[in-house]
């Protein structure tokens, strides 16, 4: 068993992250197997050595180690251009210049039927310029959005995706809805629920959804334990590794930590931050009693 935590460096780590990575670091112990560390740092304009330094503080301080060096996604930019370039000559992609505004008055255009529905990026792409014809090919341009054609996907029109209508995981946590065990779902499900999700994003070459899949299977990642928040993102990337020929993991999506009312913990919630329960005299323990371990 191959578990990972992989925090991004852009305000501390709180109640939350600390359950996640405790449990990915005690799921692989007890299998006697390996916990790795990996730095999400694609979004450079929000990233500090400052935040980064105050991870390997806290986790440290949380009795956690890990194999050095650690993966940092700033530095593997090439192997996210190649995949991009590999899919874009497939034609699994499209340039897209929409911006905010232009989604979101596209979604209000009167349409039959309910309203916009929503998927793991909010909500769903209303497919603006998936049919215009590319400016360039085979190489996919630096100043567009590039987006995942989830319609030719659900076509089979892809050749390593094998024209394959299902697409499964092992989930041995818990989604949202309870859902565990084998998890499957469709290609026509993936493109009216989740839509055409970007894959590289202006100014970053790169999105969270094919960083996060190139990374585990780089890092040899057998179990990936994370939120339950997360847990219909695993449906993208469990498309993304079929079509780029990458293993799939066990998944196991765990609680969140919430505050009193019920909500969701987030970086901005510094009263809860590892940093300042440990400044006020807590100890590891203490944290583990906090979050139920």
């Amino acid at each position: 068993m191959r578990t990972r935590f992989a925090p991004s460096p852009t305000g501390p780590l709180h109640l939350g992250h600390a359950y996640s990575a405790m449990l990915a670091h005690d799921m692989a112990m007890a299998a006697g197997g390996a916990f790795l560390l990996r730095i999400e740092d694609i979004d450079q304009s929000r990233a500090r050595p400052e935040w980064e330094a105050l991870i390997f503080e806290d986790l440290r301080w949380l009795g956690l180690s890990w194999p050095e060096p650690v993966m940092r996604q700033s530095e593997r930019m090439p192997a996210y251009r190649t995949a991009l370039e590999d899919l874009w000559a497939r034609r699994a992609l499209f340039e897209c210049t929409c911006n905010r505004r232009d989604i979101e008055a596209a979604l209000a255009a009167p349409q039959e039927g309910a309203g916009p529905a929503y998927g793991p990026d909010g909500p769903v792409y209303p497919g603006t310029c998936r049919g215009k014809p590319p400016s360039q090919r085979p190489a996919p341009q630096s100043g567009a959005a590039l987006r995942l054609n989830m319609e030719e996907i659900a076509r089979g029109l892809l050749g390593r995706s094998g024209g394959a209508d299902e697409f499964s995981f092992t989930e041995t946590g818990a989604g949202p809805q309870c859902e565990t065990g084998a998890i499957t779902f469709t290609a026509e499900h993936a493109a009216r629920a989740i839509g055409d999700i970007v894959l590289a994003r202006r100014g970053m070459g790169t999105s969270y959804h094919l960083s996060v899949v190139l990374d585990d299977a780089a890092q040899g990642i057998t179990h990936v334990i994370r939120g339950q928040d997360l847990f219909e993102a695993t449906k993208i990337h469990v498309i993304l590794q079929r079509l780029l020929g990458l293993p799939t993991p066990v998944y196991h999506h765990h609680k969140l930590i919430r505050d009193e009312t019920g909500k969701r913990l987030a970086k901005r919630d510094d009263a809860r931050a590892i940093s300042k329960f440990r400044d006020e005299g807590a100890a590891p323990q203490d944290i583990r009693a906090m979050v139920g371990l």
